[in-house]
């Protein structure tokens, strides 16, 4: 297997709280049900791991943000993706690696993806 592409993505918790605030649609728009209600630093951190998702993909196309689930795999990070956006990641034959922290205000991740 060849790594495809990595992306990484860092968030501002505060500023992105504020966002958030300020734009009453927003937590709908960038995030799955099962996501929504979890705590600010959670929300950032899966943020970044879908803005992270899509710089390895190299650009958002056939991407709904709503389809990217950030999960928990006995303790690890990972994508349950579904939808549309499955479909489109499923053909391109991609397999990926997540990471995620939060710490003194940051929230960033990591993902690699690997060809199949």
């Amino acid at each position: 297997m060849a790594i495809a592409g990595h992306g990484i993505d860092v968030v501002d918790i505060a500023r992105f709280a504020s966002s958030l605030e300020r734009t009453p649609g927003l937590r709908d728009r960038l995030f799955a049900p099962s996501e929504r209600e979890l705590p600010i630093e959670s929300l950032a951190a899966r943020f970044a791991a879908k803005e992270a998702l899509i710089k390895a993909l190299g650009g958002s196309e056939g991407v709904s943000w709503t389809d990217i689930d950030v999960a928990r795999d006995e303790g690890r990070p990972t994508f349950t993706i579904t939808g549309e956006t499955a479909a489109h990641l499923d053909r391109l034959g991609l397999t990926f690696h997540l990471s995620l922290s939060h710490d003194a205000g940051v929230a960033t991740a990591s993902v690699i993806a690997e060809e199949r």
